[in-house]
């Protein structure tokens, strides 16, 4: 963008909509040339792009009776699936902003009116969800274009593919995918990072005991963009691979019936369902997904990422005993929304072998040679001592506050922790994978558990934490 001459400085709210004359289109979503820099960017001309902001209607859901939950899913699910398809027209240039939002409005408007109408029906009508139709655009940095040539010229780029006589649709493809990645204010070398992790000390009466479950690394290739937790019975709830170890047969449409029935991957014979988004090489290669639902059709693209380690822990409590979980309780933690959603429900915590007593929540990590990626997911360790789940997901578990101790109403429970390293190659752009509108940002990780344990399973965990001891 020309520099000469006076030009009025536009105020936030609109530049984004004054700049869409001015958009380059690749995967990656609408690109703009910012007037100023964008926060972790230097350069005045860092690049933003334009995403799609719609209030959460799942999250502000408390209460959903039983006979109406299936209704009340498959319609949040048809929200997301409104999002995600005029995201695509946004990415693609097929539709103006204003048009664009205002159709988005529509569809949103009556899919909550069919959920609050189900709610009714049920006796639990939520008030003001009406105004929760309403959505707008959003900034956020994209890639660089100085970025994608460099990117194109790894292994399996475009160049590459040039060179081995790959058809010139083929080429452009891997091109565009190359334009859909992290921007370059979304990694931070983690020697730059300070020691940030905190953990209360072990009081009188602590569990300190720990129990290891051994599930391997997918080696069953078990993906699927599913989410059984916040969209059963619908395929594609995630618009996004989700990576399985434990139970063999998670999908959409499984069962408490169908998991307790089901084989396992784990070597005690424990069949929790254990998933995570796949993370992938931004290497323009084609994965087996890049035309499916999920993959290549909701900008999740290039090459999966097999994880090297998968260490799946209960821990104790540094205040108290902990508790048995009920068998078929779920939990989720991070949020995947949490780029547009913001930082409240946000829990992903990225970081590099040798350097985890630094975490970062919203940035990817650049591993110094010899390190390896990781990816931490501390689960929820506080339960309300009824629920196996709730509407929103959220309410029936809660974190522990600074000290270990959980909030009035809650006791302690087992704390999930998943760690999954990755060998990532030195100088390599790699994302999460993210519902289309999320951008693949490092802050909308998350991982998911359903509790399948036998009772005597759960029973001895809880006694090896509370006995002080480790156990395998």
């Amino acid at each position: 963008m020309s520099q000469k001459g006076h030009k009025r400085r536009l105020r936030p709210k609109y530049k984004i909509l004054a700049a869409m004359s001015a958009l380059v289109l690749g995967g990656g979503g609408v690109v703009l040339v910012s007037q100023g820099a964008f926060a972790g960017q230097d350069s005045r001309n860092a690049p933003v792009t334009a995403t799609i902001d719609c209030p959460d209607v799942g999250d502000k859901l408390d209460n959903v009776p039983d006979q109406a939950r299936k209704e009340v899913d498959a319609n949040l699910a048809q929200l997301d699936t409104q999002v995600a398809d005029a995201y695509k027209q946004l990415s693609s240039g097929q539709a103006k902003s204003k048009t664009l939002l205002g159709g988005l409005k529509q569809q949103r408007d009556k899919t909550i009116t069919n959920l609050s109408d189900t709610l009714g029906k049920a006796g639990q009508k939520p008030a003001g969800l009406q105004g929760l139709s309403g959505c707008v655009m959003k900034e956020a940095a994209a890639a660089d274009p100085a970025d994608e040539p460099a990117l194109a010229n790894g292994a399996g780029g475009a160049d590459a593919a040039a060179k081995q006589g790959a058809p010139q649709q083929q080429q452009q493809q891997q091109q565009q995918q190359a334009k859909g990645g992290p921007a370059r204010s979304d990694f931070v070398a983690i020697g730059n990072v300070k020691p940030n992790v905190r953990k209360p000390a072990a009081r009188g009466g602590a569990s300190t005991g720990s129990f290891a479950v051994q599930c391997g690394r997918n080696e069953d290739g078990h993906f699927n963009p599913d989410n059984v937790i916040v969209a059963p019975g619908v395929s594609n709830g995630a618009h996004h691979m989700h990576d399985y170890v434990g139970n063999k047969t998670t999908d959409a449409f499984s069962t408490n019936n169908s998991l307790a029935q089901s084989g396992t991957t784990c070597t005690n014979g424990d069949q929790s369902t254990y998933y995570w988004p796949v993370l992938r090489l931004r290497d323009g290669r084609a994965e087996k997904d890049a035309k499916a639902p999920g993959g290549g059709q909701d900008a999740n693209v290039g090459t999966i990422l097999k994880p090297k380690q998968v260490t799946i822990e209960f821990k104790g409590s540094p205040v108290s005993k902990v508790a048995a979980m009920p068998r078929f309780m779920r939990i989720i933690t991070g949020d995947a929304k949490a780029l547009t959603n913001g930082n409240a429900n946000a829990n992903a915590s990225w970081s590099c072998t040798g350097f985890e007593n630094r975490q970062l929540k919203d940035k990817y990590p650049v591993c110094p040679k010899g390190s390896d990626v990781v990816r931490t997911f501390n689960f929820q360790s506080c339960w309300d001592g009824k629920n196996i789940d709730s509407a929103n997901h959220r309410t029936h578990v809660a974190f522990a506050d600074n000290n270990g101790n959980c909030k009035n109403g809650f006791k302690a429970i087992p704390q999930l922790v998943q760690r999954i390293v990755y060998s990532v190659p030195p100088g390599s752009r790699f994302a999460v994978d993210s519902f289309p509108e999320q951008l693949h940002k490092p802050v909308t990780d998350h991982g998911d558990f359903i509790n399948v344990m036998s009772n005597g399973l759960m029973a001895g965990a809880v006694r090896c934490i509370n006995d002080g001891r480790a156990c395998r």
